[in-house]
């Protein structure tokens, strides 16, 4: 039960995100969101910076809240993360009618530079730590726990930079007011494969 509440938190987080959206849309993209970037006040900026990193903190507390084992925390803050951003575009799609495909380039995260990449992307990253995540709890009910040897720790953490580093390549070029030019897809397609090993072992060696 505690996992539904959890899916439908992230969902009901995922409009209140971007709710947030529309009305910076309609304030400094009247006509559509597009790139380069308009100019933003740097107090508003501030403001969002500040706001995303609230985000993460309260993604986190409400994990913590919900479970009592560090494992089943982390897995509960990723389905969260997860659920929160694949309805964020939902509802931007149902708001707005964007993005207008899964290839629409989007800003995805501020901190501590932008990340920019296709929709697909995020999205994709979204479904893989949902689906593990979820995994990993229902080990937990059973009293079982994914085995997070120092190998299958450095190759997750190493995914991880990977792929940011493949939303933080393009979003360097939109930091300077430029657009955002070419996906580096094959680096971000090494990270998730990475990840998806990393996961993959430490699920088979649960006990």
């Amino acid at each position: 039960m505690r996992l539904v509440w959890l899916l439908l938190w992230g969902v009901a987080f995922g409009y209140i995100e971007s709710a947030v959206v529309v009305y910076l849309r309609a304030l400094y993209y009247p006509e559509g969101f597009s790139f380069p970037l308009a100019p933003i006040d740097p107090s508003i900026l501030k403001t969002e910076i500040v706001r995303e990193g609230a985000t993460i903190v309260l993604l986190w507390a409400t994990a913590a809240l919900s479970y009592k084992k560090l494992q089943s925390r982390i897995a509960a803050f990723f389905i969260l993360f997860g659920v929160w951003d694949i309805f964020y575009y939902i509802f931007l799609k149902i708001v707005l009618n964007w993005p207008a495909s899964l290839s629409t380039w989007d800003i995805l995260f501020l901190i501590p530079l932008p990340w920019a990449g296709p929709v697909w992307a995020p999205v994709l990253v979204s479904s893989g730590l949902i689906f593990f995540s979820c995994t990993i709890l229902f080990l937990n009910e059973k009293k079982k726990y994914a085995r997070f040897a120092p190998l299958t720790l450095v190759s997750l953490v190493t995914a991880a930079c990977i792929i940011i580093a493949s939303f933080l390549i393009p979003g360097l070029e939109v930091a300077k007011g430029g657009l955002p030019g070419k996906f580096p897809a094959p680096l971000f397609w090494i990270g998730f494969a990475l990840g998806i090993v990393g996961y993959i072992r430490a699920i088979r060696q649960s006990d």
